[in-house]
């Protein structure tokens, strides 16, 4: 992910649902979007939400439309909520920079998302080669993720658990959010998308817990995770690539297939042959 206009034939749908990482970058700090395009992420998300102060939200939707315009960094934006006072005003001048020749845009992040209507309807005001993440945060949000993935044009579901937790009154560490995780992986499943971004860590510092906390999502079956420092980058890249020991035991897998045998222990039969090639494909190895 680099900086500049997108090319003809990379839509922001291909780029956001290839992406295993997503970075945050604040919206009223335009000194930092290269920068952030520049730290291997899979895609840059310029928050204009969570990340910028009220008094500043004007000047950061200025400062986004200005780099978008000028083809300095090409980026999903995050606006802000449907019933917020800029929501409006975002949405008008993102849909006039997809207007301009060379814009950067991929597309549109939606904090809050919880009315398959209201996000059907957004949808349907920018043009298709554009992505639309709907981030679920409530539990009307998660009630309705099915239907959200189902929204035709919706590119993935993206998880936000602190709001998440906040809003069922619920412990944000991991494990009490099981369930809802699940059921994100489930629904877009079922709708035939893109597998969801979980939510980031809130860890910048700890690589070990960055790396740990990606893993998890990977085994919940995520195909990839927000992150909101360019530290989080690596860490979140290397955990949602299967390790050694698992391409080691796919490769054990594949040389017994078609054959009534165990590897370690355990029978193989035809769907365990078929997670070892998956797990050999994510690798990048030959089966």
């Amino acid at each position: 992910m680099g900086s500049g206009t997108l090319t003809s034939n990379v839509t922001g749908v291909d780029i956001a649902t290839a992406a295993v990482t997503a970075l945050f970058v604040p919206g009223d700090r335009p000194e930092r979007f290269v920068k952030a395009a520049s730290a291997g992420a899979g895609v840059v998300i310029i928050d204009l939400e969570d990340a910028v102060a009220p008094a500043s939200k004007d000047a950061a939707l200025a400062a986004v439309v200005e780099a978008l315009t000028a083809g300095e960094i090409r980026a999903l934006v995050r606006v802000n909520a449907k019933d917020s006072e800029t929501h409006d005003a975002e949405i008008l001048a993102l849909l006039d920079v997809t207007a301009r020749e060379g814009h950067g845009l991929l597309g549109l992040v939606l904090p809050k998302a919880d009315d398959p209507g209201l996000v059907a309807g957004i949808r349907g005001l920018f043009p298709p080669d554009l992505a639309l993440v709907p981030l679920i945060e409530s539990a009307a949000g998660l009630v309705h993720s099915l239907d959200l993935a189902r929204v035709p044009g919706v590119t993935r579901l993206a998880f936000g658990a602190i709001d998440f937790a906040l809003d069922i009154d619920a412990s944000g560490e991991d494990r009490f959010l099981d369930h809802a995780r699940s059921q994100l992986v489930v629904a877009s499943r079922a709708a035939g998308i893109a597998a969801p971004l979980d939510s980031p860590c809130v860890d910048i510092q700890d690589e070990g817990e960055i790396e740990e906390s990606a893993l998890l999502a990977r085994k919940f079956g995520f195909g990839g995770k927000l992150c909101i420092h360019p530290r989080q980058v690596a860490a979140v890249t290397v955990a949602f690539v299967p390790s050694e020991a698992e391409v080691a035991w796919a490769r054990s897998v594949i040389g017994a297939e078609g054959a009534a045998v165990q590897v370690d222990g355990k029978m193989i039969d035809r769907p365990v042959t078929d997670r070892a090639k998956r797990i050999l494909a994510k690798a990048g190895k030959e089966f």
